[in-house]
């Protein structure tokens, strides 16, 4: 519409001066076959740095491998092969897969995994993920083919499958059912040896007698220690000092020292710990699956005129797929025939189904639950939303918190020192003060089991997992352990004002009919006026008349007013639209606006004055200075019927506050967010009255993106010099969250300690920008974000000190004899494993409602 002055100008200032997002440095791998010297390494390496960007040079000549931290806004990939290649050196292409190892349930597998894959030829990099159970390996194909990758982490123990539903059940395993053998004939020889009188000899060998229960407690050590020791044997060769090579050395000892019932106890127990362990992780491990599982296989397109099932991967875009009632929508798209309600629970988290039609968008994952759509494929099925959010949720356990890299650290330095004391323990006694071998020897071996550092190692991984999947199920997706962890710190949010707080869209507020009008009335005149305008002043009006279902009038001699408003004859009629202005330059008393009692005041609170001429308004000095000041623009209406210009009525069009905006402020004070600030480049008037209508005191109004940037780095500094930020628990202190659309508000989103985007659902920008993308635009899902993320923080915790407190007592009692290998495995390994799982599993219970 011309001539309005909307209040959207700063908004449109964003879009326009929005800088490119800030990142982070890059790391990148390349495999070069040729350097396989330290003279072609150095000329690799001096090559290299003399790319701008590039941070440090790592050349690995036995591997032909290179390794280069680099700026990401200096320079690229491209950039640093072309370097390695004017050395005289060619890089290798490379691939990167993800391998299914559902086995792998644990930091100390992992370790033996990434030992193995190290010494595999053409390897670059690798990443396992023991709370998902998966692989994620980067190679060369020129060097390495897929099967010696598999071998390689075969190799360590451990299978690899090409599909987890290929992998049984715990309890269905052959290892489950060896564990079983086991525990039978563990108690087969605790009832010869206790309950039917002196054990009957089976054999003698030189000299030696070997009595029944002695030969059923080594078949119970055989029979559930063989996955035991054929792991400890992989870890042995990987020289890494796990929970496998403990346990087999302890079981191995034992049977050496003759000591068989200790030894098929430690295998029985520690396979039956191994097997629950595996349970649990596959319980947390359902979530994800469950994600995995919102896409059809398979989808219904119609080709040449013809319908047919294809694979949803071969779905190309500009296909038509078909989706019936109560079927999955199989790809991203854009509805071109039908109308239905779709429920976008899976990919949004808004539990109330959208009416969609005719050129609206649609997700894959989302379920069609009345009518039939037609929809055209705009993405394959690899790249839609719910491939995206997948992919980032499977990455999420790369990222590792602060609390998961101290834990990592502790362990290094805490199975040694427990493994030395456990050596002390058995080797000192006897050798020293001549006390009896065998009972020193068991003492040594409960050492060795408190040894393992699984179950607190743990703790934080199969936490973040159980947090990050069961945000995801509610429409928020958070990109990594790192980021949950930070969101569970924070003391401040920043609120962008237009799209956040607000929808982003006008909408008519008010309607005041003058002079015999009634408020549809006032909308016909107005929206035929402005009917012809692409103004969104104008639409919104348009919009609003549609909705009540307003009849047009006929339009003529159409004129826009530069700066002012518009004029037009309806039904022959000259009537205008515009600012206030505009119709005091006409002659209109607007001190005095009169209202008759037939038309009365249709929306509004506002009371009329009275006068020896009846009732009027004073637009000048109440109610246009009242409706700007809550942030509203104003459009007078009027009409010349030959005798001046007379008004028929007032309409305000505003920017809509979301309705659960107050709502979620109050929560997050509730939640003990000490300072909530509107971050906006809309200007001043309009963002205090926005912010005091949703409860928000403290504002920032007129900001360019770098001014804003500006807001959230003071807001940070002011939150990590807090008092409760220097408290000696709080490791990482205070941090700000900032709330905004994604691509607008990236500069202040990549500077504050978590940046959040809202409505990412569909927006490629806003889910690779924020730390944390709310899929659906509501915002209710910022209180459960911070509800979440604190209780995954205590969550582990909780995990994290109750595993190292049993481990500290079961240690300090080892050495007295007052715990057994029994207690050790039972509560020390076993136990408090099954407990972090369970805790961490809680996580799925919060409820994004309250």
């Amino acid at each position: 519409m011309t001539g309005h002055d909307g209040d959207e100008d700063g908004a449109e200032r964003d879009e326009e001066a929005a800088p490119a997002t800030a990142t982070d440095g890059a790391r990148y791998r390349a495999s070069v076959p040729e350097m396989d010297c330290a003279s072609c390494a150095s000329k690799v390496e001096r090559s290299v740095r003399e790319a701008a960007g590039a941070e440090s040079v790592d050349t690995r000549p036995a591997t032909g491998t290179l390794v280069v931290e680099y700026d990401p806004d200096a320079t690229t990939e491209a950039a640093i092969r072309e370097r390695v290649e004017a050395a005289g050196y060619e890089v290798a292409e490379t691939t990167t897969e993800t391998f299914a190892v559902p086995s792998m349930d644990c930091s100390s597998c992992a370790g033996t995994v990434e030992s193995a894959l190290s010494r595999v030829e053409g390897v670059l990099d690798y990443d396992a993920r023991p709370a998902s159970g998966r692989v994620v390996v980067t190679y060369a194909p020129e060097r390495a083919t897929r099967g010696e990758v598999v071998a390689g982490i075969e190799n360590a123990g451990y299978d690899v499958v090409e599909s987890e539903d290929e992998s049984p059940s715990a309890w269905r395993s052959r290892r489950a059912l060896k564990t079983g053998v086991g525990a039978v004939l563990l108690l087969a020889g605790v009832a010869v040896e206790y309950l039917g009188g002196a054990p009957p000899v089976v054999a003698s060998v030189l000299g030696h007698q070997f009595t029944l229960d002695w030969v059923l407690y080594v078949l119970a050590a055989a029979a559930a220690g063989q996955t035991i020791v054929r792991n400890g044997w992989y870890s042995a060769r990987a020289r890494s000092l796990d929970i496998d090579f403990l346990m087999s050395a302890g079981v191995l000892g034992a049977i050496a020292v003759d000591l068989p019932f200790e030894a098929a106890t430690l295998a029985v127990l520690f396979s039956v710990s191994e097997l629950l362990e595996r349970y649990s992780m596959d319980r947390a491990r359902t979530s994800m699956s469950e994600l995995m599982d919102l896409s059809p296989d398979t989808a219904t397109v119609r080709r040449d005129g013809e319908e047919g099932t294809v694979p949803v991967e071969d779905v190309a875009v500009g296909d038509v797929v078909l989706v019936r009632p109560g079927e999955r929508i199989p790809v991203d798209g854009v509805v071109r025939e039908g109308t239905s309600a779709v429920d976008e629970s899976p990919i949004t988290g808004e539990s109330v189904p959208v009416d969609v039609s005719e050129g609206d968008e649609v997700y894959a994952g989302s379920i069609v639950e009345e009518g039939y759509l037609e929809v055209e494929t705009t993405t394959p099925a690899a790249e839609s939303t719910l491939a995206k959010v997948i992919d980032l949720v499977a990455d999420a356990e790369r990222d590792k918190s602060e609390r998961e890299r101290f834990i990592d650290r502790f362990a290094d330095y805490y199975t040694p020192a427990v493994v030395a004391l456990a050596v002390a323990t058995t080797l000192g006694p006897p050798l020293v003060l001549g006390a009896p071998f065998e009972t020193w020897f068991t003492r040594g071996l409960t050492l060795l089991v408190v040894a393992c550092p699984c179950a607190f190692v743990i703790s934080t991984p199969v936490s973040v997992v159980s947090g990050i999947t069961s945000a995801a199920r509610n429409g928020v997706l958070i990109k990594g352990g790192d980021r949950l962890e930070a969101m569970g710190d924070v003391t401040s949010v920043a609120l962008d004002k237009t799209g956040t707080i607000t929808t982003g869209e006008l909408g008519v507020t008010d309607v005041v009919a003058l002079n015999g009008q009634s408020e549809d009335d006032v909308l016909r005149c107005a929206a035929a006026l402005e009917r012809r305008s692409e103004h969104p002043i104008a639409a919104a009006i348009v919009e609003r008349a549609t909705d009540r279902g307003v009849d047009g009038r006929d339009v003529s001699d159409f004129q826009s007013i530069t700066g002012q408003g518009v004029r037009a004859d309806l039904d022959g009629v000259t009537h205008y639209a515009g600012k206030p202005a505009l119709f005091a330059d006409l002659g209109v008393d607007l001190e005095h606006a009169h209202v008759k009692t037939d038309g009365g005041l249709a929306v509004g609170e506002v009371d009329p004055m009275d006068c020896e001429h009846g009732s009027y308004l004073d637009l000048v000095n109440d109610v246009v200075p009242r409706l700007q000041g809550e942030g509203k623009t104003v459009v007078l209406v009027g009409r010349d019927d030959g005798d001046g210009v007379e008004l028929e009525g007032v309409v305000a069009v505003a920017d809509t506050v979301r309705p659960e905006a107050e709502r979620t402020v109050a929560r997050l004070r509730e939640l003990g967010i000490e300072r909530i600030a509107m971050v906006t480049g809309d200007n001043e008037r309009t963002a205090h009255a926005i912010a005091e209508q949703v409860g928000i005191d403290e504002v920032y109004a007129d900001l360019l993106p770098e001014e804003k940037v500006a807001v959230v780095r003071e807001m940070t500094a002011d939150a990590e010099a807090s008092e409760e930020s220097r408290l000696p628990w709080n490791r990482t202190g205070g941090g700000v969250a900032m709330v905004g659309d994604g691509v607008n508000d990236a500069p202040a989103l990549a500077t504050a300690t978590v940046g959040v985007a809202m409505g990412a659902a569909g927006t490629d920008t806003a889910i690779e920008t924020a730390d944390v993308a709310l899929m659906g635009d509501d915002l209710t899902r910022l209180p459960y974000l911070v509800a979440l993320a604190r209780r995954a923080n205590r969550v582990i915790e909780t995990n994290v000190w109750s595993s190292l407190a049993v481990k500290a007592a079961l240690a300090a009692a080892a050495p007295f004899g007052l715990v057994s290998v029994v207690h050790a495995v039972v509560i020390g390994d076993m136990g408090m494993s099954l407990a972090v799982t369970g805790n961490a599993m809680r996580l799925a219970g919060i409820d994004p409602e309250e």
